[in-house]
């Protein structure tokens, strides 16, 4: 079997938290290559894994991978959002829940799948059946939209130029052509590459990848006594977990305008396990560079 390029990120923090004695599920929401699946089953000679990834080729990678666990591993395809009604309504009990939201590096290395910036094409579509691509996007998107993509989701902040730029330069066939037109506008400024940001924003608008979040987040909030955990890589990802686990941490839910308390004060779902985020270590830092935004927050549902 071919092996996978890198380690998944934060490895040992995730194994350190979510590893259980216990008898139960763990869902894995982004079962890419399957490193943090495998590694938390090894460690957790009790636990039944949930695998979903809405990438077929990530599924039949992590089929081979895991096969070595049996019975003790079930896969779902699809986007996490659709299929995890169905897996909280037929799996008990639920121990553990990872997502790694974001591009995978499985997806990452696949030039044809035109997530890179090398890319003879523009795709970057998680799941390849879905009808809108990042060429559709770039090429057919109005230029408010495209300015409201690249200003909320990339954080650009000459996104105007570059949007003027790119409507331009239409029709935009490949990564490469896109890439290029980000470094135009650099001016040879030092740091990540200039098409980071860019390739980002519309890799987000593809897979409604801030939706799929939150969604997943509204169906997690009903499950109870489960350890949740969420690594993200982009700060209004974070956002969006770290303000969700503090509403649920909330003990009064009351309107803000209320002088005093009137609903108990005795509503919240669990704890935040994770006050700050964990980041990864100076070594895996420079050991695999995508772990270098990584976040992960924990919460412990109550």
């Amino acid at each position: 079997m071919e092996l996978p390029p890198h380690q998944p990120v934060l490895l040992n923090e995730v194994v350190e938290h979510f590893a259980t004695e216990e008898k139960g599920y763990f869902i894995d929401v982004t079962l890419g290559y399957g490193g943090h699946s495998e590694a938390i089953l090894e460690k957790s000679p009790n636990l039944h894994l949930i695998g979903i990834d809405r990438d077929r080729t990530a599924i039949e990678f992590s089929k081979k991978r895991l096969s070595k666990f049996g019975d003790r591993v079930t896969f779902y395809n699809g986007a996490f959002s659709e299929v995890i009604p169905e897996i909280l309504e037929k799996y008990q009990p639920i121990l553990g829940v990872l997502a790694d939201i974001g591009v995978s590096s499985l997806q990452l290395d696949k030039l044809e799948r035109g997530f890179s910036f090398d890319s003879e094409n523009l795709d970057m579509r998680m799941d390849i059946s879905q009808p809108l691509t990042a060429y559709d996007v770039v090429n057919s998107y109005p230029k408010q939209d495209l300015e409201r993509i690249l200003k909320e989701y990339g954080e650009i902040r000459n996104y105007k130029k570059l949007v003027s730029e790119i409507i331009k330069s239409r029709p935009i066939k490949s990564g490469r052509e896109l890439a290029e037109i980000a470094i135009k506008l650099s001016k040879g400024r030092r740091g990540i590459h200039p098409a980071t940001q860019l390739f980002q924003a519309i890799r987000i608008e593809v897979n409604d990848e801030l939706g799929e979040l939150m969604r997943l987040l509204d169906h997690l909030e009903k499950l109870e006594k489960a350890k949740i955990g969420i690594i993200s890589f982009h700060s209004l990802e974070d956002k969006i977990v770290k303000n969700r686990f503090r509403e649920w941490a909330k003990g009064c839910i009351c309107p803000a305008e209320n002088l005093r308390c009137e609903c108990g004060g005795d509503n919240q779902l669990g704890y935040i396990v994770t006050k700050k985020p964990i980041e990864a270590t100076k070594e895996e830092k420079e050991r695999n560079r995508r772990s270098r935004s990584a976040k992960l927050r924990i919460f412990q549902k109550s």
